[in-house]
């Protein structure tokens, strides 16, 4: 807990449960290496997590329906309970914008996802319809929220911790990574080379002629720089998703993207049996 007494809010009883199974450790620092950590804007350390979980049965019927037709539900906030100063605090800098501060912005994940890192309670309770709201997760959600960002591992663009021989990393570990996406690629990568490296083959490096493989070196270079520790890396949006769209890599053409993977010689790369 100590890292959201110190960085955050306190312990704002999320699904890490540190009070039941003790805090995250860092298995890069225990081998002797010294992690990195990520800023904010304003230059404190880690960022919010930045959505919680609202119990979608708490809401009101009218709100619950919109969620389950439509997948979202946009509410509007009254003027004094607009707070912009918390798009700074978040992780997701690609949904920092203005309009996530002036509504209530719902998704539907089977919970009632909220996108804000936090809002208290006793004020959500006043928005129409949002009366009954119980936050999921965090518990405390009315507080805070999980800090993050707070030990990233050096590493090279194989995915391999640097200074430490046989320890591979991805997702948010590698780098100032959001999202799901970004996490598959790092650890396919992490994945593919840990089995190289049991079987002494050298290790393979996407190239930068793949937005994967781009995303993985330009984040990299970019930890390096106290600018690049205040800003995340994410294909959904953000500095990452200008830089895709200037170097001609992002596509919705999947024929495309399929020739572009052929041309450099990775066709069913992952499909290969090492081991």
């Amino acid at each position: 807990m100590g890292n959201c007494l110190s960085y955050g809010n306190g312990c704002c009883m999320c699904i890490l449960r540190c009070p039941a199974f003790g805090p995250r450790v860092s298995v890069s620092q225990k081998a002797g290496v010294t992690d990195i950590m990520g800023k904010r804007k304003d230059g404190a350390w880690g960022a919010f997590s930045g959505s919680g979980k609202l119990e979608k049965g708490s809401l009101s019927e009218e709100i619950q329906q919109l969620l389950n037709e439509k997948g979202v539900a946009v509410i509007p906030l009254p003027a004094k309970d607009v707070s912009k100063e918390k798009l700074n605090l978040k992780v997701c800098q690609q949904y920092a914008l203005d309009e996530y501060a002036e509504n209530i912005v719902l998704l539907d994940t089977g919970y009632a996802k909220i996108m804000t890192p936090f809002f208290p309670l006793e004020k959500l309770r006043e928005v129409p319809g949002l009366e009954n709201a119980r936050y999921a997760d965090p518990y405390a959600g009315g507080k805070g929220n999980s800090i993050r960002y707070l030990s990233v591992a050096e590493r090279d663009d194989y995915m391999k911790v640097s200074g430490i021989e046989n320890l591979l990393c991805g997702g948010e570990k590698s780098g100032l990574f959001v999202g799901h996406t970004e996490a598959i690629t790092t650890g396919s990568l992490a994945g593919y080379n840990g089995a190289r490296y049991l079987k002494g083959l050298k290790p393979m490096e996407l190239p930068r002629q793949l937005a994967t493989g781009d995303l993985i070196s330009y984040a990299n270079e970019r930890l390096k720089t106290q600018e690049g520790l205040m800003t995340r890396y994410t294909f959904a949006g953000a500095e990452y998703f200008e830089r895709m769209k200037e170097r001609n890599l992002y596509s919705t053409d999947a024929e495309e993207i399929t020739g572009r993977v052929e041309r450099v010689g990775l066709t069913g790369i992952y499909n290969e049996k090492i081991i």
